[in-house]
């Protein structure tokens, strides 16, 4: 049978217990799927139902007795734990070298060329979490006209700014001007523009977040598939994590229930190739804010409306759902968490039940989402798509 197209859904953090090496990570003990089961909205009979409680190592809740769908559980490969890496290696990157981090605020170099160009000064500079940094230093903010810079554990350099004193368009302006500036040994991840709105003691951040990634360093899957003239459409902030490096088609949304809207409107269009989403919510909304409740009610309303998904995939459509790393909402940390990410794929093509185990790479899915579109391509990984075809 021949695979017309396939979805491939990334749950943003939703790993599902550490990995070997999680210690060097200083993250021992996270397990953002056991946390958020444990919550009395944790519900997720789909999931469940496709064999997501099947996988190695996940100890709850009870496994399906016969899963629709196969399964594996998928150590990452790259020295990092954000959301560029986990992206870039189930594309069929691996980077053995981590993403240039900022635990004591960016280099003075750094800085001055950046208020130079912006023709803005800097407050903060330091790791912060996003909502303490704005009612931290917003009031300043608004009265000097500076921008508030501030990074995380992760590679990212992050300008918040009030919308009424620097309109979303200008921030994005700054944000490229800081893309251009952050290269070489501090080429970081990704350049986050955090607007925000409100008065001093209830600012709150606006929807209008827009990442700036560095470009892919290598050939992934939707590189491979547009040379093939294959359809790559991205859901959610897809094209900004590549770079629009191999989108062909983006679509940007405002919440998981945006992108899941997108995503069964694109299930009514004709096309050939993948439609590649990311739901961010569970990692910006529940996971860095330590909210296990409302990790697991989100849970719950997306595992709802994969079911409805599921009614309407046809005979040639493939579904893959993965994560693309941890961000354990029980523990002291607000950041990501190196954990293992789950994998569940289904359709009418793929045997139920099949058990993988645990693979080496999440670049195993890029390689099979070539695999199932019939194209070659020189990326890392192998393809499991033998081992869970009819």
């Amino acid at each position: 049978m021949k695979t017309k197209r396939v979805f491939l859904i990334v749950l943003d953090s939703f790993g599902i217990g550490e990995e070997p090496d999680a210690a060097e990570f200083g993250d021992e003990g996270s397990d953002t799927l056991g946390s958020v089961s444990r919550s009395p909205y944790f519900c997720m009979p789909v999931c469940r139902r496709l064999g997501l409680f099947n996988i190695e190592g996940i100890s709850a809740p009870e496994p399906a007795a016969n899963p629709a769908g196969s399964f594996a559980r998928m150590r990452e490969r790259s020295k990092g734990k954000d959301t560029t890496i986990g992206h870039w290696e189930i594309a069929g990157i691996v980077s053995p070298k981590a993403l240039p981090t900022y635990p004591n605020g960016f280099p003075r170099e750094v800085l001055e060329r950046f208020e130079r160009e912006t023709g803005r000064g800097v407050l903060c500079n330091k790791p912060y979490s996003g909502t303490q940094v704005i009612a931290d230093y917003g009031e300043e903010h608004l009265k000097s006209g500076k921008l508030i810079v501030y990074t995380s554990a992760d590679s990212v350099f992050q300008i918040a700014a009030h919308e009424e004193l620097v309109p979303p368009e200008e921030l994005y302006r700054y944000c490229r001007m800081a893309r251009e500036i952050l290269c070489g040994e501090h080429a970081v991840g990704r350049v986050i523009a955090r607007p925000f709105t409100g008065a001093p003691g209830s600012f709150t951040r606006t929807r209008n977040r827009h990442d700036f990634s560095l470009q892919p360093p290598g050939e992934t899957m939707l590189d491979a598939l547009s040379r093939a003239g294959k359809a790559t459409i991205g859901v959610g902030k897809i094209s900004d994590i590549f770079a629009g490096k191999g989108i062909g088609e983006s679509y940007p949304t405002k919440s998981n229930r945006d992108g899941m809207d997108r995503t069964f409107a694109l299930l009514q269009e004709d096309f050939e190739g993948l439609c590649f989403v990311n739901l961010v919510d569970f990692d910006m909304l529940f996971g860095h804010r330590n909210d296990v409740d409302g990790y697991a009610k989100a849970l719950g309303e997306f595992d709802a409306r994969l079911g409805l998904l599921l009614h309407e995939l046809g005979a040639g459509d493939v579904l893959i759902l993965t994560a693309d790393h941890g961000c354990d909402p029980a523990t002291p940390s607000t950041d990501h968490s190196r954990e293992y990410a789950p994998m569940l794929i289904y359709g009418e093509r793929i045997q139920g039940g099949v058990d993988l185990g645990t693979r080496e790479t999440f670049a195993d899915i890029g390689k099979t989402v070539l695999d199932l579109l019939g194209v070659e391509g020189p990326i890392a990984g192998t393809s499991f798509l033998p081992q869970v075809e009819r």
